[in-house]
């Protein structure tokens, strides 16, 4: 049973004629564009947001919300999106995503 309101699909899937990366949400598993998530990777053990993509590793996708951080813990969807075993530490990427929502 879905505990956050659904949010509208975001993105265009076509840009100036070609087609645009996909993926998908980890915590309300919505398809959206690649433009429109947060790419997280770990880094010794704790999960990390990669606003430039640039961080070598497994990465998965998160809209830049709380309540799509929230309902991804409630899941238990890191340790099975960076096929890593055991919980994973999420405080650092928590910080970041308060202190983007204090700032916009």
């Amino acid at each position: 049973m879905r505990q956050v309101p659904r949010t509208r699909r975001r993105g265009r899937l076509m840009a100036r004629g070609r087609a645009v990366p996909r993926r998908t949400c980890v915590g309300c598993r919505i398809c959206t564009t690649k433009s429109d998530l947060l790419r997280l990777v770990v880094v010794e053990g704790s999960v990390v947001p990669d606003p430039r993509g640039r961080l070598p590793g497994r990465g998965a996708s998160l809209h830049p919300d709380l309540a799509c951080l929230e309902l991804a813990e409630r899941r238990r969807a890191f340790p099975r999106a960076f096929r890593r075993a055991g919980p994973l530490e999420v405080r650092t990427l928590r910080q970041w995503l308060e202190s983007q929502q204090d700032g916009s």
